[in-house]
């Protein structure tokens, strides 16, 4: 189950990046009105944001684990995971951004605009991976 899981996160990891990256673009060239400045600071995600998800990931899966190696999942887990990956994203996204721009302002701007969508995003993402069975043998549901 452990290798198993593992390909499931490193999954749900590049397809969330990509959701989360165009997300991040779209709103950085908004906010800044510059389109290549919203391609700088949604590709300096690209590496921290992997990494930082797939930690978040291994977390979870540690922390859902009942006596017996089934992973139970819910929408209450789902909102859970939801509120804290957005906590370590909006952080994430706040520093690349005022190191990008060199503007703490802009930074702050960028990190509380994406807190709405990348939470209705990230809720979605959850849901449409709880619908596949990649990488679980057992599951209750």
């Amino acid at each position: 189950m452990q290798d198993q899981s593992r390909k499931r996160h490193i999954a749900k990891a590049i397809t969330w990046r990509i959701v989360g990256t165009i997300d991040t673009i779209v709103l950085s060239w908004i906010i800044t009105g510059n389109p290549l400045t919203g391609l700088k600071i949604g590709l300096a995600e690209v590496v921290s944001k992997m990494v930082l998800y797939y930690i978040h990931e291994r977390v979870w899966f540690k922390i859902n684990l009942s006596k017996k190696g089934i992973v139970r999942e819910s929408r209450k887990r789902h909102i859970a995971k939801t509120f804290t990956w957005r906590g370590v994203g909006t952080l994430d996204t706040m520093l690349l951004s005022w190191l990008v721009t060199g503007n703490p302002l802009t930074g702050l701007k960028i990190g509380l605009s994406e807190l709405l969508t990348k939470m209705i995003l990230y809720y979605l993402h959850e849901r449409v991976w709880y619908r596949t069975n990649y990488g679980l043998k057992n599951r209750v549901k």
